[in-house]
């Protein structure tokens, strides 16, 4: 089976839609989506229509889960809580029930599935070595997967303990083999990268073939950024598009 992971969305619209495409001439099964759909972009609604019908397996982020009231709104920083706030308000009764039913992780399938961590799958950011180690350890899978950090990386350990634990940034377009060992991946940003590479980020995972392959995606950000702007958000959140920060 191959697998589209997909994570971090935050209301990218655009960002969303170049990616799906790219996913569809990848010839994959599925498409899973590690959460955060909704945050910081002008479409929320657009893009939880868009997932719930391309998604077989489909978490809630941190994100996701304030705007539906589950979480608190004051462990996010001003520019985040304005985002949260404004999409509150948007957020029509199908998207907010669909965001209501999604728990921030899955242990149904071959690969565990957190949005954030093994340990801690609303908040945790998994972007060290040692919390890695510590993570792998934790997780009952050989593969898991998590999102939440916004950066296309990967960690692997030699045994279920977490013991040897190396981990690094994801090269686009490289493919890793992962039948020996234990991993964790994390495919990156659709909506708002923060590894200094503005392109939308995906991660094509082949579970026969063992092997993992990050793609990025160009997308017209200029949209995007011009819809944040629009709807009265903070300009930050557009210009931080355009860097990949």
């Amino acid at each position: 089976m191959r697998v589209a992971l997909i994570s971090d969305v935050h209301g990218n619209l655009p960002a969303l839609r170049a990616v799906l495409g790219d996913i569809e001439r990848s010839a994959v099964s599925e498409i899973w989506c590690l959460g955060d759909v909704v945050g910081y972009g002008a479409h929320p609604n657009e893009c939880i229509e868009l997932v719930a019908e391309r998604c077989s397996r489909w978490l809630a982020g941190n994100h996701d889960l304030v705007v539906c009231g589950t979480l608190a709104i004051t462990e996010f920083s001003a520019h985040a809580r304005a985002a949260a706030e404004w999409t509150r308000e948007v957020l029509d009764p199908a998207g907010r029930a669909l965001l209501s039913a999604r728990l921030p992780f899955d242990l149904s399938g071959p690969v565990g599935l957190w949005h954030a961590s093994p340990r801690d799958p609303v908040w945790e950011y998994v972007l060290s070595v040692p919390q890695a180690a510590e993570c792998l350890a934790a997780m009952n899978f050989r593969i898991g997967c998590i999102g939440h950090s916004h950066v296309a990386l990967f960690f692997t350990a030699s045994g279920d303990d977490g013991e040897g634990t190396t981990g690094a940034v994801a090269e686009p377009d490289r493919e890793l083999a992962l039948s020996e060992g234990c991993w964790l991946l994390n495919p990156g940003s659709v909506g708002q990268p923060r590894d200094y590479d503005p392109r939308a980020s995906w991660l094509l995972l082949d579970l026969e073939r063992l092997t993992a392959v990050w793609r990025r995606v160009e997308y017209p950000v200029d949209e995007a950024a011009a819809a944040i702007v629009a709807a009265g958000l903070p300009p930050l959140l557009a210009e931080r598009l355009w860097t990949g920060t």
